[in-house]
């Protein structure tokens, strides 16, 4: 896979010096948290700020999945790079990426993707959190937009497989909400219906404990077509919550 840098990024980063692999590589910033050390490498995450724009500069070295596919294993950043792309083409709404490459030295495989931040948006567990605070057409609004982002994502036949709180990020704007996806890597196509749509869509609702069953019909009848049995779906999902409660 070649570089890839995103058009309407590519003068920005030119004029910082910063279009180029080894420059972001070499650049030196703070990590937001700890590296993840897992899968016998190493992936931190960094804030790049370049003037009014802000970017989440993600670096990897050996941090690598495995899959029948590529059972010897490509960087998480080129699988979650392919997933940013589909989104984007099929109009399911998600993170930009502004730059990804790969490059491989004797022992060692590096990667770097860059994504634009989602300064202004803030994700649904913050929301969760004073969510009795909130007046009831807030709720509705930020309910109907989860359900609309289920809804671009499953009918652009992909499953999130982890379709959680934390993943989904809201914008308010003039009493309704925007709501797009992070955290792609995990992604895979939608195969078995009905089945990997429940899958998907219980975590969120599981994790989402503060919500009623008012609530739960209310993100159901923006995620369902016209006509839909809400009370099935409703039954189906909460069969799967009490026993995935039950497992743990």
């Amino acid at each position: 896979m070649s570089d890839f840098i995103a058009a309407e990024d590519r003068a920005l980063l030119q004029a910082h010096g910063l279009a180029d692999f080894d420059a972001l590589w070499a650049l030196e910033l703070e990590a937001v948290d700890a590296p993840n050390t897992e899968r016998g490498g190493w992936s931190s995450v960094y804030r790049l700020d370049l003037g009014e724009v802000a970017f989440y500069l993600k670096r990897q070295s050996n941090h690598l999945t495995r899959s029948l596919l590529r059972p010897l294993g490509e960087s998480t950043f080129a699988r979650e790079f392919r997933s940013i792309q589909r989104y984007r083409q099929l109009g399911i709404p998600a993170l930009q990426a502004a730059f990804f490459a790969e490059r491989r030295l004797p022992g060692e495989r590096r990667a770097i993707l860059l994504t634009r931040a989602l300064d202004g948006w803030q994700d649904l567990e913050q929301w969760l959190q004073d969510w009795h605070d909130l007046a009831a057409a807030q709720q509705a609004a930020i309910l109907r937009a989860c359900g609309g982002l289920a809804r671009a994502l499953h009918q652009g036949g992909q499953l999130h497989g982890c379709f959680y709180p934390k993943h989904i990020f809201l914008r308010e704007s003039s009493g309704a909400f925007e709501a797009r996806l992070i955290d792609l890597e995990k992604t895979r196509p939608l195969l078995f219906g009905r089945y990997d749509r429940i899958r998907d869509l219980e975590p969120l609702l599981r994790r989402a404990s503060d919500w009623s069953d008012n609530d739960m019909r209310c993100l159901l009848t923006a995620y369902l077509p016209a006509g839909a049995n809400l009370e099935r779906w409703g039954q189906r999902l909460d069969v799967r919550r009490r026993h995935k409660g039950a497992s743990r």
